[in-house]
């Protein structure tokens, strides 16, 4: 009988033990700074890719592209379509690796198109193509039905040569011509290009090839003379963007002195800070907020570059993909991409960037939306609530806790603040409480009600993976799998409206958006 009794407290004690380690919280308090922002963003922060990677481009003994490149994707498919017109607008950067391989069938210039073939001595493998006219059609009346704002890369190797010195550098003046025959055609045809960008990652020592800074500068001019002729209203002129590469300080101020004020608009880098899609290390570099704060560095060089150099342009984060080489396939589509991808939208916000294009809306295995039945990813989702939810206007946020606790906020787009809270830790919940970091404010309003304190309450979204597999591509949105409905349309995505005297109770493996709209800020009046 005393053998039973001591086995029964000795389970009792067990149960208790673990169920109080279970319900463990890290009480964290996060500081907003009301007062003032510290950066703003374009209201159209939020931009996805088109790539031109055609069905035959393989990594790693595996295909990921389908039709997803831009001469075969579908582009009537109805997901797809939805899925731009839900951001309404969504901005979309058309452009990537095979862009200064692209040729444009208007004009007389062209005698033949044809489309991308194998070629060993080509770039990338790759032989040159043509965009054909009937498909720039195509892709403009896919455009304006999904009311996208579109970025449009240039091919920037026309005209130049190779240096007889060195094979991957490219020399000579660009040959402008192709290029203004198919503005002069878009004109003609009434197509709204929002922007045009320059060449494919030529900077610095470039990929497959390269430009020097000072003959980049030339060009990019040349490229604002064509469209400040072609179009006159500058209220209706597109913007001029480059260089749209990988973040080399000397070659970036050396560019900008060269062209300097009243030539680029907007000046872009490119960013795969998670590695090669292969590396086994990928999973764990996600969801590592050491490794994820290294590439602070480089927003914060590039925005005083752009600020030193530059004031008259903005900074874009014009391609980023995480993993390079189409993304890791077990990896790169599912929720615990989405640590790496958040963090990276609310830490390029507060370095000053106006605009962060994800690599890619669709093809590879790092995109928004699933290659083969254009089913949103979880990251699709991500995107979406922050374009809805977090306004321009970026205000500081702090806390004392744990690292695996990321909060960023911004003045939301309707009313009050809005955080995003990133809990990178797989063990370890956080009771997180909002306050202002400055004396004057007297607390959200109240009124009292049958001797009750009671206050508009606050607006959640959960965001957890299916199953608890942070390696899932199916998103639960506040315990709800989100799902297209059966008219292929995206799925509404409402808030759990909680107590706003309460703690955000934000568990393990899991990012939530909260929107205060009683939080007493001036910056966002």
């Amino acid at each position: 009988m005393w053998k039973k009794m001591v086995r029964l407290r000795a389970l009792i004690c067990c149960i208790f033990v673990s169920w109080f380690s279970l319900s463990l919280a890290e009480y964290v308090e996060v500081s907003v700074e009301g007062v003032t922002s510290i950066a703003s963003t374009d209201d159209n922060f939020i931009c996805a890719t088109l790539d031109w990677w055609p069905t035959n481009k393989c990594d790693y003994n595996q295909c990921p592209w389908g039709k997803a490149g831009i001469f075969n994707l579908d582009l009537d498919n109805k997901i797809l379509n939805n899925a731009i017109k839900a951001f309404n607008p969504m901005r979309i950067r058309v452009g990537g690796s095979l862009q200064d391989q692209v040729n444009y069938g208007v004009g007389y210039g062209v005698k033949s198109c044809e489309g991308f073939k194998k070629q060993e001595s080509g770039l990338f493998g790759f032989s040159d193509a043509c965009l054909d006219q009937k498909r720039w059609d195509e892709l403009n009346d896919f455009f304006n039905n999904t009311k996208a704002k579109i970025t449009f890369g240039l091919n920037a190797l026309q005209g130049k040569q190779v240096s007889p010195k060195d094979k991957s550098l490219r020399i000579g003046d660009w040959d402008p011509q192709n290029s203004r025959d198919l503005m002069e055609y878009t004109i003609a045809k009434g197509y709204q290009i929002d922007s045009y960008e320059l060449g494919n990652e030529l900077a610095g020592s470039g990929v497959a090839a390269r430009i020097e800074s000072d003959q980049y500068a030339k060009d990019i001019k040349k490229l604002k003379e064509v469209v400040t002729e072609l179009y006159p209203d500058a209220s209706k002129r597109p913007k001029i963007i480059g260089p749209a590469s990988f973040y080399d300080k000397k070659w970036y101020e050396n560019f900008l002195q060269a062209t300097g004020p009243g030539v680029v608009d907007v000046v872009t880098h490119h960013l795969y800070n998670l590695g090669a899609g292969v590396d086994p290390a990928l999973i764990d570099r996600v969801q590592d907020p050491f490794f994820l704060s290294e590439i602070a560095e480089t927003f914060y060089d590039l925005s005083n570059t752009v600020k030193e150099f530059g004031p008259w342009s903005e900074a874009w984060v014009g391609e980023a993909g995480g993993a390079y080489n189409s993304g890791g396939k077990d990896v790169s589509h599912t929720f615990v991409n989405g640590f790496w991808y958040l963090d990276q939208l609310g830490m390029t916000s507060t370095y000053n960037h106006k605009v962060y294009c994800r690599q890619a809306l669709i093809g590879g295995n790092y995109a928004l939306l699933n290659t083969t039945t254009f089913i949103p990813n979880p990251d699709y989702y991500g995107a979406l609530l922050w374009h809805r939810l977090m306004g321009n206007r970026v205000l500081s946020t702090t806390h004392l806790g744990s690292p695996y606790l990321r909060a960023y906020s911004h003045c939301s787009k309707n009313q009050g603040i809005t955080l995003v809270l990133i809990n990178m830790s797989n063990t370890t919940t956080f009771d997180v409480a909002v306050h202002p970091d400055y004396n004057l404010y007297l607390g959200p309003i109240r009124v009292r009600k049958h001797g009750r304190i009671v206050g508009r309450e606050r607006e959640e979204y959960h965001l957890t993976p299916e199953g608890g597999n942070i390696q899932s591509d199916v998103l639960l949105l506040n315990g709800n799998p989100l799902k297209l409905t059966n008219s292929s349309d995206i799925p509404k995505m409402e808030p759990k409206l909680v107590d706003p005297t309460s703690a955000i109770s934000v568990a393990a493996d899991s990012i939530v958006f909260v929107s205060i709209k009683d939080f007493h800020a001036p910056a966002c009046a």
